[in-house]
């Protein structure tokens, strides 16, 4: 097999595996945020459990994005992004009792923390994956988002599971031009080693 073709295979792989990944972020996303703004926007006890569901799901997302490219002790910033997700669906828990208010802090807190370390993981796999640039930015807009949360959860606003909806309809859309960019970069590799 020619170094050539070894070499793009290597550079690839990384590539393919976030091509699904990404898609099946968007697809998730996607369904939490519809499932918010329908049914769990007038049944509590649905909207509860998504709002646990929610961070719950980004930690097991991480683990298994992880455990695709040398694991958690190899992607530091994953592994905090897991540590915090998990916490911060228990902290959802105990915040519910408290009042929508304080699940919302508590998910500002978290969007931030999360932002900042989805912004490292991108930053980091630029230089094996390539097109990071909507994670990036996905990262940043995320951790700005946390303050915002916060700030909202302390004001006069009515609070709800659609207040976290339209930050959860901008990841599942940066998850979808991240896929997208993916897909469009690995066909314009392939055409220029046709050529």
């Amino acid at each position: 097999m020619p170094t050539e073709t070894v070499k793009t295979q290597a550079a690839t792989a990384p590539a393919s595996w976030l091509k699904t990944y990404y898609f099946l972020r968007f697809a998730i996303s996607a369904l939490w945020v519809a499932l918010a703004f329908t049914l769990a926007k007038t049944m509590p006890p649905i909207a509860a459990v998504m709002l646990v569901a929610y961070p719950a799901w980004d930690a097991l997302a991480n683990v298994i994005d992880a455990g695709r490219s040398g694991g958690l002790r190899r992607n530091p910033s994953q592994m905090l992004n897991v540590a915090v997700s998990l916490l911060t669906a228990i902290a959802v828990v105990v915040a519910l009792g408290r009042g929508i208010s304080s699940v919302i802090t508590v998910f500002g807190v978290w969007a931030a923390l999360s932002g900042l370390f989805q912004l490292l993981t991108g930053a980091r796999r630029w230089k094996t994956a390539g097109a990071q640039w909507a994670m990036i930015l996905s990262g940043a807009q995320s951790a700005l988002a946390g303050f915002f949360f916060v700030k909202m959860a302390h004001g006069t606003a009515p609070l709800g599971i659609v207040t976290v909806a339209p930050y959860a309809a901008f990841g599942a859309f940066y998850f979808l031009v991240s896929a997208l960019w993916l897909v469009v970069s690995d066909a314009r590799r392939k055409t220029a080693l046709s050529s």
